[in-house]
């Protein structure tokens, strides 16, 4: 565990030991309810400590599994009214085959002067009625089939809309992190987009210094600074960390935060990451050295 540092005697003389100061923070995620009903499980405490995707509450399933039940079984109807199209026009076929003989059988007597010539024609136009009820079977069974896939199609989709909406009834930590602040209890009726409650990734956390016009000339992205952790009573800790942002706007020098100028009117903000241990709290005063 890293030592803390006392106040260097330097301060004594007026001298400061740091470029900038500011208050720590960490990216704060609002988790909102995504499905409307009763908040029927809830198993969160400020301060608690989440895994990502661990589940923590769930909202009313009850209409939405109702919903599905009844989907898939429309679905299953439109499967059972699906027709068999080979066993539908395996009787047509077959009259279809034997009138082919037939037509065969009475070109080779034609042929040979042994039948009339109308008994050939007769036997044509069989196989040509037979040959369009076929087409004509295969046409009506190929629509009913096509619209009964379409039916089925639209029930698949509700039915992934449905699986969805049954999915978000679960609520889960979306990062890993501590709850900041609760908004909900069990048993509430929550409707979609109601806040639950906040948490943040606190492992990863980020001073938010101010520094002077003059000083933003020698910072620059991914540049190294040490951090200093103000924990009261002249304690503090040094930290490694990283500039990971620098304001494109100047603004008004916060009236809590001091710069190494502190006649400046304009200053820019900077964040500097901090990989924190523990110890580094969400508002804690901070100070930063770019040297």
């Amino acid at each position: 565990m890293a030592t803390m540092l006392a106040m260097l005697a330097s301060c004594g003389q007026g001298e400061k030991e740091y470029d900038a100061t500011g208050t720590f923070e960490a990216t704060e995620t609002t988790v909102s309810a995504e499905q409307s009903g009763v908040l029927l499980q809830f198993n969160v405490e400020e301060g608690d400590e989440m895994a990502l995707g661990q589940e923590v509450g769930l909202v009313d399933t009850t209409q939405i599994w109702l919903k599905i039940r009844q989907m898939e079984a429309t679905r299953q109807v439109y499967q059972s009214q699906k027709p068999d199209m080979e066993k539908q026009i395996a009787a047509t076929r077959q009259q279809l085959a034997k009138a082919w003989k037939e037509q065969q059988r009475y070109q080779e007597l034609v042929s040979d002067g042994a039948a009339p010539g109308k008994m050939l024609d007769d036997a044509t136009n069989q196989v040509q009625v037979l040959q369009k009820q076929l087409d004509a079977q295969v046409s009506t069974l190929s629509t009913q089939l096509s619209t009964l896939n379409s039916q089925q199609t639209t029930v698949d989709t509700q039915l992934s809309q449905l699986y969805d909406q049954l999915h978000k009834c679960h609520v889960t930590a979306p990062i890993q992190g501590s709850v900041l602040e609760k908004y909900a209890e069990r048993g509430e009726f929550v409707a979609v987009g109601k806040p639950l409650f906040k948490m943040a990734d606190t492992r990863q956390m980020y001073l938010r210094a101010y520094v002077t016009t003059a000083q933003l000339q020698g910072i620059k992205i991914g540049q190294a600074a040490k951090v200093l952790a103000d924990y009261g009573d002249g304690n503090r800790k040094a930290y490694d960390g990283k500039v990971t942002w620098i304001s494109s706007r100047s603004e008004f020098t916060p009236k809590t935060i001091l710069t190494d100028d502190e006649r400046a009117d304009l200053v820019y903000a900077v964040k500097i990451a901090v990989k924190s241990d523990g110890y580094i709290k969400i508002g804690m005063y901070g100070e930063v050295s770019f040297k």
